[in-house]
């Protein structure tokens, strides 16, 4: 996790919670969002208009909510946990639209682009739950407790489902299918 000098958070959060300074909350917003992005993209699979309707989703809550932040975490991973949130309720609403329309709703199937690298590719074909470990532990650097906390299971099933989630990776990296460049696949 980067634990780049977060302290000017605290000054900026103030002066928007003051007087709702729309100065402050840019700088909070530019500071904060390529790092919430790039962790929606991955929790997304991919899937660019999906991460951006996370971050839309994670801002306007984080906006709301803000006064009733503590500090017992870093602002960045406040908002990692409310990113999570919003991608959470993002799925069960999509699930909820394709059980109403049945067989009419195909799920949305938003393939990566073609340069991308191999990792990013089998990232986005781990199952969900996989998927958010994978990314909250090994790329976002979060311990198996915080992960529990984070998507209300234990640190033994985190332990777990990282262990599957990386056997998973490793045999989509060893798919020739899975890179081929010509976007067959």
């Amino acid at each position: 996790m980067n634990l780049r000098d977060e302290s000017g958070d605290r000054p900026l959060v103030s002066a928007f919670l003051a007087a709702r300074d729309e100065r402050a909350f840019r700088s909070l917003y530019a500071r904060h969002t390529p790092a919430l992005y790039r962790f929606a993209l991955r929790l997304c699979g991919g899937g660019v208009s999906d991460a951006e309707e996370v971050v839309q989703d994670t801002w306007v809550s984080a906006a709301g909510a803000l006064e009733r932040f503590r500090w017992e975490s870093t602002l960045r991973t406040w908002l990692n946990g409310i990113a999570l949130n919003c991608y959470r309720q993002q799925v069960r609403s999509r699930m909820r639209v394709t059980e109403e329309l049945g067989d009419l709703a195909a799920p949305e199937t938003e393939l990566p682009a073609v340069d991308r690298v191999d990792l990013e590719r089998a990232l986005g074909g781990l199952a969900e739950r996989y998927r958010m470990v994978v990314v909250l532990h090994d790329i976002e650097g979060y311990t198996h407790e915080e992960i529990g906390r984070m998507l209300g299971i234990d640190a033994g099933t985190s332990k777990s489902q990282l262990f599957r989630g990386r056997r998973r990776m490793r045999e989509l990296l060893t798919t020739p299918m899975l890179r081929n460049e010509s976007g067959n696949a």
